[in-house]
Parts: C-alpha cells; structure tokens; sequence
C-alpha cells in the first residue's frame, strides 16, 4: 500500500489518570482523550491535571462531555482547556429528529463561535460491518462539516430498522460498542470530507493495519479493543492495557510501510 502521508495520527481513550497519560504518551499516542462522565461533578482536578500533562508533553489532549447543555460545556471548555473538544451524542435520524437534531447543532455551533481557537471533533455515526446502508452517515456528516475541525466515525448498534439510544452502551451517546463499523461507508467518508476523518468504533492491535489500509484515514482511534480484561474476558472501562497499545501502534507503523 502507498499512503500520501508518513504519519498516521493515533488517539487513545479513555484516559483518566496522570499515570495512564504519561505512559500514553512515552507510547507515542498523538492525542490523549479523557471523559468527563458526570454532570454533577464535571469539576476533577485530577483530570484537569491529565490535560496538562498532556499539552506539557506536545501532544493533544480530547475531551468527550458527556452532557448536552451548552452552558456547562462552555464551562468545562474554560474550566479544562483542552485542545480538542469531542461531541459524541447520538444524531437522530427519521421522523420527528429534525427538532433534536437542530438542537445538537445549535449547540456545538455556539461553543464553535464561542471557542474560535477550539478544535472540535464530531462523532460520525456508522451502521456495524455490511450495515452501513441503516444509517445517513454521509448526510449527517455533510450537515456537522462546517462546524467541525475533525470527524471520528464510530459504530452505532441497530437493532432491527433503526438505532435506540438504549442499545448503545452509553445511553444517549455513540462508541465503546468494541464492534467494526462499516469500512465501506468510513471510506466514503474519507473521500468526501474535506476535513481528518479518524477511523474508530472496534479498532484495536488485530485490525488497525487493515482498516488503515482500506479507508485511509487521517489517523486511528482505539478505545474498548485497548483496554484491560477481568477473569472472564470482560472489557475493563478506564484501565488501558500497555501491550496491546504498544502492539496497536507497532501495527500502525508496519502499515505504513507496506
């Protein structure tokens, strides 16, 4: 495979400790993405303190909200300071979304005017493998692109015609399914978006290179596939396991040479 570029950004979640940071970082991940995962206690000085260590090291720090009010976004934007601002809720398609969805707009649009030197990435909602054809994603990207600086495409889990909120693993917003999206439709998005697309949604050290070689992204993001297990094989949420990140990279470099 030839690829224009001869590096391939890499971008691991969720990273909640300094210590998790910093072995992120001494990895060589790219962009370092947190979570605030209450709105009740958005405030964590010690997230605040994985930010910056991030941005210390030269690297990008992503942080995923995981609430939709604008006003406290905002907040937490000035409260934080990260370089990357990553909105990830659920975009609702078919009949009565049009209302949800404007409002989903409107809000990354004020924090876009609000925040100009921002960057903000959208998560682009992709059916599971073969099952691209269930969801707009082309069309949903086309409406977030000029209020986007990045898009990351992830698996949105449907069930029967349509996708439900309660199927996915957190209510309301898309990823952590550890299930590979669409590459067809990834791919297409990549050819059409005129900004990075980062490939994710089941991405991990077993199928990077080739998801790398299909879609041809921007760069690669890994979550659940990265993680720690328990005793019965169940992703642990929150704990990266070191081996399978320096595996997922190594692979990202070999791909790149082929």
């Amino acid at each position: 495979m030839s690829l224009l570029q001869t590096h391939m950004l890499i971008q691991i979640y969720e990273i909640q400790t300094p210590d998790e940071a910093r072995l992120m970082i001494d990895l060589g991940v790219d962009h370092v993405g947190s979570v605030l995962v209450s709105a009740q206690q958005w405030k964590n000085q010690v997230l605040k303190s994985v930010i910056q260590l991030v941005q210390a090291s030269g690297r990008k720090s992503s942080l995923i909200p995981l609430f939709t009010q604008t006003e406290m976004i905002a907040d937490a934007v000035i409260y934080y300071q990260p370089n990357i601002l990553h909105f990830c809720d659920i975009l609702p398609v078919g009949s009565g979304s049009k209302k949800v969805l404007r409002a989903i707009f409107e809000c990354q649009r004020a924090i876009r005017e609000q925040f100009p030197e921002l960057e903000l990435m959208r998560s682009i909602p992709i059916g599971e493998h073969r099952q691209g054809y269930r969801v707009p994603s082309l069309e949903l990207a086309a409406l977030f692109e000029p209020i986007s600086d990045w898009f990351l495409t992830d698996t949105l889990i449907c069930e029967g015609t349509a996708a439900s909120d309660h199927e996915q693993p957190v209510h309301g917003y898309i990823g952590i399914t550890g299930k590979t999206c669409d590459w067809e439709v990834a791919r297409a998005l990549v050819q059409k978006s005129r900004i990075p697309v980062i490939l994710a949604g089941g991405i991990g050290p077993e199928n990077v290179a080739a998801g790398i070689t299909h879609v041809l992204p921007a760069g690669v993001d890994s979550c659940t596939l990265t993680n720690q297990v328990d005793r019965m094989g169940k992703i642990i949420r929150f704990q990266k396991d070191p081996i399978k990140v320096k595996s997922m990279i190594a692979s990202v470099h070999q791909a790149l040479l082929q």
